[in-house]
Formats: structure tokens, sequence, C-alpha cells
């Protein structure tokens, strides 16, 4: 009985086998090549699958998510003969499993140096600066060749970046001085145009100043001038309302002379010719009080008697 229950625990056991290489499970997002007897027979997708046991094989098993792939920093040379080594980034999707599988022995060593070599061809057509300025443009020339190329691989290259360009040491050094002298310029070209607006300002706010300073002057000189003209009119008007005679204004007149030669300035006063008929009659004007006064009383000393008589009166001793 022994041999008899070893002989169905081995059936068991290549039963269970055979069950676990029937059915075979594929995650979401993946593919499974199936070979049968070393030949390809179909690839297996998503989900719950069935295969001969022992017959049928598993070859490979593809993720076909997107994949990220960095390539280390690769030295390629420019137009203008400098070294610059350039990091890549590769982002990838699987789209034939069955192609990526059988037509290229390692697809992402081959993407790896199909990136490198085409990069050698783009940079070495361009110099340094060129270089540095145009990301763009390097990675849509290298996503254009390596989708191109890797089409018939099963294999869709979905973008290309450059993560970064390093220089020689002694460019960047070069680079940091041009770029510090180049914002030393911009600093100094702005603190010039900040200094020229605010000498235009101040200009302008002293113009302003000045013009309203020569309004208010203007104006109040013509108010000066009118009031003065007011007060002439009305000085015109007090006289004329008067009724004077000649000798009150020869009196004014004399009284104005002495306004007339004050001031430091005036070290030459000329004597105008009107001053005689002015004395004269301002004398006569005074010969006239006396006359009147003469005829009040006879206070004042004898004030108002006649020449002759006060010529004739003894003295007394």
């Amino acid at each position: 009985m022994e041999p008899v229950i070893i002989v169905l625990i081995i059936l068991v056991v290549l039963v269970f086998i055979a069950l676990i290489k029937t059915i075979q499970v594929i995650p979401q997002a993946s593919a499974a090549i199936v070979e049968r007897f070393g030949r390809y027979t179909r690839t297996l997708n998503a989900g719950l699958n069935i295969v001969v046991p022992f017959i049928d094989t598993i070859r490979n098993r593809i993720d076909l998510r997107e994949q990220v792939v960095p390539f280390p920093p690769q030295p390629v040379i420019t137009q203008d003969n400098l070294v610059v080594n350039i990091d890549t980034v590769i982002y990838y999707q699987v789209t034939d499993a069955r192609a990526a599988t059988y037509e290229v022995a390692s697809y992402i060593q081959a993407i790896e140096q199909l990136t490198v070599t085409t990069l050698r061809n783009i940079i070495g057509g361009m110099d340094l600066e060129r270089t540095l300025t145009s990301r763009e443009e390097i990675n849509a020339a290298l996503r254009g060749v390596l989708d191109e190329a890797t089409g018939k691989w099963g294999i869709r290259v979905n973008r290309v970046e450059l993560k970064a360009i390093e220089p020689p040491t002694s460019i960047q050094d070069s680079m940091e001085k041009q770029m510090r002298a180049d914002r030393d310029k911009r600093a100094a070209i702005l603190q010039a145009e900040g200094v020229r607006q605010s000498e235009i300002l101040r200009a302008e706010g002293e113009k302003q100043s000045q013009i309203l300073r020569a309004e208010g002057e203007a104006k109040a000189a013509a108010l000066r001038a009118e009031g003065e003209a007011q007060a002439v009119r009305t000085v015109f008007e007090a006289i004329h309302a008067g009724d004077p005679d000649q000798k009150l204004l020869s009196y004014q007149y004399l009284q104005m002379l002495p306004k007339i030669a004050e001031g430091d300035a005036n070290k030459l006063w000329i004597v105008p010719s009107e001053i005689g008929d002015a004395l004269k009659g301002l004398s006569g004007a005074m010969g006239n009080f006396g006359g009147m006064g003469g005829g009040s009383g006879g206070g004042n000393g004898g004030a108002g008697v006649p020449a002759q008589e006060r010529r004739e009166k003894p003295s007394i001793d």
C-alpha cells in the first residue's frame, strides 16, 4: 500500500503544479509573451489566462506603463570644440510587447546609446552659447530621432528632457564674470536713469515754482498798482472836491521835496526849476497871512502895526 500512496501523492503534486502553470494571472497594464517549444505563440493581456502546462512557457513579462529612465552625464563636444556634460531623461512607453521582446535585445541599452549618438550629432552643430539657450530645440530634435528609431521596437518615446548642461569650469568662471559685469552695467544704467529722472522732476518742480511765484508777483503788482491808482484817484477826487488854489499846491510841493531826496542811492539831487514858482507862491501866501494877522488886534508884539510907524516909535532904554 505504501508505494500506491506515494504514487498518489506524486500525482496530486503534479496536478497541483499543472494547475498553477495552466492558470496565469496578468496584472493591469502588463503583458506576457508566451512561447511554445521556443516559438512565439501569443501575448497574454491583463486578467486570467489559460496556457498549456509544460508546453507553453512565459518568456517575458513587460510593464506597459510609461517609464522614466535617467541616463548618466555624457561628454559632448560642441562646434567651438568645448566639452560639455549633458544629463538626459527619457520618458518612454512599450506599445508592442512582442516587438520589444524580439526586435531588440535590450531596448533600454539601445535607447541609451541612441540618445548619446543623437546628442553628439545635434550638439556638434551648435556652439556653446546656442547649446545653453536651445534646450527646447535639442529636446524636439532628440525626441524626433528617438521616436522614429524606436517605433519598430514597439516603443514610443513621449518626452526627452535635458536635466543639466555643464560647461567646463573655466567657461563657467568666464560666464559668471560676464553675468556679473552685465548685472553691474544694468545697475549703473538704472541708477543713471533714476538720477536723470530725479533731475528732470526737480527741474520741473523748480520751473513750476518759478511760474507760480511769477504769477503771484504779477498778481500782487497788479493789485498794488490798482490800489495805488485807486489811492491817486481818491486823492485827486478829494483835491478836486476841495477846489485848492495855487498856494496850497505850492505848499504841498515843498513838502514832497524831502521825500524825493530820501534814499542812499541819491548821491546827487537836482533842484527842479518849478521850485522857484513854488517859493514865490508860498511867500505870497505868507505875506497875505501876515496882513490878515495885523487887522485882528495889537497883540503879538505889534505885528499888526505898519512898518513906518514901528520905525518912528522911539525906543525906551
